[in-house]
């Protein structure tokens, strides 16, 4: 548990979870999460959303141990997904007297999850709630990455109580504020963070930018990773920029092979790309590395070449995998290019031209399939699928 001040009234609660090895039971997590709740204890006491559930005794401990005897007035719930939620039944137990405040949709999920909320407060953009010294004040920011989804801003402080919006992968090692750690490490982490919960949502998360601007902001608590109190521009800028689909020149290149053929193809590109000046170029076997690692690269670069074998007359399944979950996120404005190979029947190079087909992506050139083993000719082609890739990104 680290229980740090974060102005006078207002405390940082959070747990570092380094046991679980997959995030929502997909997304690996090597260096661990934090669960990020915090405290206001003011002529009324408020909590801003809670903990996962494993760590409730815990949390209920600490929170005794900053406000004695009083009671909790209030829990304000910013996103209700479980990881946030998870002690909201043994709160109300332990403090029965404590109103919930939310949203309309925010109790509906209450509801759905825990149990019908006998005390609520319903807010709506702008509202706000006085504690005393401290004012809280609310606005909607839905599917960001839930529906349900609010931030609250305490006025006199300027902190913004911000959700999951702005959060990372990674345990807070002793540091909580960006000005005590090492951003390096961060920088993967925030990425693969946004890419892997939010980066369906960019829409979304370019008006929940909008939407915020005029609020004078000088400190961001997040859910997740570090409080951001010295450079908010760090983790501000690097949501705009994903979500808004700025990319770098480079190119990602993923196959999938069973005896080596399909990724020879794949060595071709990668190193005609190179001799044409692409320096950002990420080769990925999809059978050994995680999608949310691929998926952060295709954030970050504008190409796209995916290569498959066929496999019992259909696409390599992991490949598959992969752009089931690229066409679920709804990643938009890259260029394609498709390579495969099969044995005596095809399937993959099909399955990579429906994907195309429903991603709307600029196609660079033709596919190239292979019979077999990798023939000159082919090679040829392969060629000229890398110079078309590198001639659109010069033209970008």
């Amino acid at each position: 548990m680290l229980q740090v001040r974060l102005s006078g009234d207002i405390w940082f609660m959070g747990f570092n979870d380094r046991r679980t090895h997959l995030f929502e039971n997909i997304w690996p997590i090597p260096h661990g999460i934090s669960y990020n709740s915090y405290l206001i204890i003011d002529e009324k006491i408020a909590l801003i959303d809670t903990v996962e559930r494993q760590f409730i005794d815990d949390y209920l401990d600490h929170i005794a141990s900053l406000i004695g005897d009083r009671q909790v007035d209030y829990l304000v719930i910013n996103h209700m997904e479980p990881d946030h939620s998870g002690a909201l039944k043994a709160l109300i137990t332990k403090y029965p007297g404590v109103t919930l405040v939310g949203n309309k949709k925010t109790f509906q999920l209450v509801e759905s999850y825990y149990l019908k909320p006998e005390k609520v407060v319903e807010v709506y953009d702008d509202d706000t709630l006085e504690l005393g010294r401290n004012k809280l004040q609310f606005r909607t920011i839905p599917m960001v990455h839930w529906p349900e989804t609010m931030v609250s801003y305490e006025v006199n402080s300027g902190i913004l109580f911000a959700g999951d919006a702005f959060g990372s992968y990674g345990t807070l090692d002793g540091g909580i504020f960006d000005d005590e750690i090492n951003l390096d490490f961060y920088e993967v982490e925030v990425m693969r963070y946004f890419t892997n919960i939010v980066g369906k949502y960019c829409a979304h998360t370019q008006r929940a930018i909008k939407k915020l601007a005029d609020l004078e902001i000088r400190m961001i608590a997040a859910t997740h990773g570090p409080v951001w109190r010295t450079d908010l521009n760090w983790v501000l800028s690097r949501y705009n920029k994903w979500s808004s689909y700025d990319m770098e020149n480079g190119v990602v290149i993923v196959y999938g092979s069973m005896y080596g053929n399909t990724q020879k193809m794949a060595e071709v590109v990668a190193r005609r790309l190179a001799e044409r000046g692409i320096k950002n170029i990420r080769v990925y076997d999809a059978s050994k590395t995680h999608a949310s690692y691929i998926i952060n690269d295709i954030f970050k670069y504008r190409g796209f070449i995916v290569g498959s074998c066929a496999y019992n007359n259909a696409i390599f399944p992991n490949v598959g995998t992969l752009l089931t979950t690229i066409e679920h996120m709804g990643v938009k404005n890259h260029l394609l290019g498709i390579f495969g190979n099969y044995s005596w029947n095809g399937g993959g190079v099909k399955s990579l031209a429906e994907f195309a087909e429903k991603m709307k992506w600029e196609q660079v050139y033709a596919p190239v399939e292979e019979k077999g083993a990798l023939k000159v000719d082919t090679r040829e082609e392969l060629l000229r699928l890398a110079d078309a890739m590198a001639d659109k990104l010069a033209s970008n």
